[in-house]
């Protein structure tokens, strides 16, 4: 009957633990649960060095969560139960790692830099239970080390084919830092449209920023379009703000600037840069367009060189991204200005005249103290000598690279497109570009490819997932299509390769949408088919 009676007494014991699971995501590199709970509530406490902007400003973010989704705040450096951020630079534990540990009377984040100290605080959050009891929140104790995989966690979203106001980029970047997303790659320019303002060249927004009409359904299905206007463009001290607001929440916002090709927009307002001199026109339909900047004229260089030059002054980011991804050679074929070109540099072909173009916009971003990253498509004709390499049509590109020691940033469309189909049910989904990428697929992802040596390994910075808005015009179905696929990345980003199990994310997951669901952010629940 004792022994009857103590396990009994265990299995209450344990239930309120084993009632609320730990549900981190992306999960943490280690991580032991302990016995017993805290109870947070609004008599606890935050302490932390008021005098340390990082740590005071990230301080005020919790509350303001707290406040936002349980109706409470926490007293600040005062008496009571604590909740202790703490910013020790001395313990050199990595840039982005930390360590949280919750006993019975309160929880302790540690970090050696501000960036630790936040991404702690995004695990604490995930820790609180989706609604309060009695007026207080209900924590596991834990001991959590944790730091990432890899240096590149990075998700693109292209504002060229559909813009999105400045107040959705800042929930956009919002949703990323949730689950310790640190590269925001914005893709500004496109052959649909010219999202930035550039001082020097006005009718890049008077003109380039604005199409006439905008196909209807998919690309392969018709021709048929909307007869109605469409654009849209962020002023320069927009995308400051922009940098600001992610750079405070440890994200690093890396602006894309289309050339040679994807380039019908900016042609438009400046038809002298291309080979033809026009006329041009902003597309109205999505797919790979022949109109490209011409390689032959030093004045697109000029063009070129002169709107780096203001895109620096605003984004402070290491790197710059070029794009450099499908751009048609016929325009170039037929231009004696380009053919000329290839004759003077010794260039065999268009595929070379690609990479000399490349090269010059390589040069001056290093210049400038800044590298230069494109699509793999940099690869032909010869990488540029400082290039790093998004790896998109699969991972040859990425493999290639890193094999020339250069760095890579893989992002196969075979499992990183979130523009694809969440469901091969595609009559119950909403339009998509096509293809089939569920959840499980992103999660099965490993960065590293077999085919690499230790050395070469180093080259592979980190992972990113792309999402594409030829069909997406809405917000609710950008988050739509960015989750859950950004939460699988997410982890196969900074989890140990070791620790990934599909079932445990999954199941993780789930209490994950009841907070989404909580915070009004839209998803697709994985279980439904």
């Amino acid at each position: 009957m004792n022994r009857l009676f103590s396990v009994i007494l265990l299995i209450i014991l344990a239930f309120p633990l084993m009632a609320q699971e730990i549900s981190i995501i992306p999960k943490p590199a280690e991580m032991a649960v302990q016995n017993g709970q805290f109870k947070m509530d609004k008599n606890c406490t935050l302490e932390f060095d008021e005098n340390n902007k990082d740590a005071a400003r990230i301080a005020a973010f919790f509350n303001d969560y707290l406040d936002n989704l349980y109706g409470f705040k926490l007293s600040n450096n005062a008496s009571g139960n604590a909740v202790s951020l703490k910013i020790i630079s001395s313990l050199d534990m990595g840039q982005e790692a930390y360590l949280l540990k919750v006993n019975k009377d309160g929880v302790v984040i540690t970090a050696s830099n501000p960036a630790g100290l936040f991404y702690g605080l995004q695990s604490l959050k995930q820790l609180l239970p989706v609604e309060t009891e009695n007026g207080s929140l209900t924590i596991p104790c834990i001991d959590i080390k944790d730091k990432p995989r890899f240096a590149w966690r990075g998700n693109m979203l292209d504002v060229g084919r559909h813009y999105f106001p400045v107040s959705f980029i800042k929930n956009y970047i919002d949703i990323l830092a949730m689950y310790k997303i640190n590269t925001f790659h914005w893709h500004l320019t496109e052959d649909q449209g010219w999202r930035i303002e550039i001082k020097k060249y006005p009718l890049l927004t008077e003109i380039s920023h604005w199409r006439d009409e905008t196909l209807l359904g998919h690309f392969r299905s018709g021709q048929e379009k909307d007869g109605i206007g469409y654009g849209g463009f962020y002023t320069q001290d927009q995308c400051r703000e922009i940098v600001r607001y992610a750079a405070e929440r440890y994200i690093t916002v890396v602006p894309e600037i289309e050339m040679p090709g994807h380039s019908s927009a900016a042609l438009a307002a400046y038809p002298n840069l291309g080979c033809t001199g026009g006329p041009y026109k902003v597309q109205e339909t999505w797919g790979v367009h022949k109109d490209v900047y011409c390689a032959g004229k030093d004045e697109t260089f000029n063009f070129l060189k002169n709107v780096l030059d203001e895109v620096l002054d605003i984004f402070p980011s290491e790197f710059i991204h070029i794009g450099g991804d499908e751009c048609p050679k016929d325009a170039w074929e037929q231009c004696d200005a380009c053919q000329k070109r290839i004759k003077d540099n010794g260039l065999e072909n268009e595929h070379e005249l690609q990479s000399w173009f490349i090269t010059q916009i390589d040069h001056y971003l290093s210049s400038k103290g800044r590298r230069l990253i494109g699509w793999d498509e940099i690869l032909e004709g010869g990488l540029a000598p400082e290039a790093t390499v998004m790896s998109w049509r699969g991972t040859k590109g990425g493999i290639e690279a890193a094999k020339q020691k250069h760095d890579v940033v893989m992002s196969p469309n075979s499992h990183m497109y979130i523009d694809y189909y969440q469901s091969k049910n595609k009559d119950d989904e909403p339009l998509a570009i096509g293809g089939f990428l569920p959840v499980e697929k992103v999660y099965s992802y490993e960065p590293v490819p077999e085919e690499l040596n230790a050395d070469e390994v180093k080259h592979i910075l980190g992972v990113q997932t792309n999402l594409w808005t030829e069909y997406v015009a809405t917000t609710k179905k950008a988050e739509y299509m960015l989750l859950p696929r950004l939460q699988a990345q997410a982890e196969v980003g900074w989890s140990p390769k070791a620790e990934k199990d599909y079932a445990d994310f999954s199941k993780r997951l789930e209490n994950d949408y009841l907070r989404l669901t909580k915070l009004g952010i839209n998803y697709r629940d994985h279980r439904k088919e």
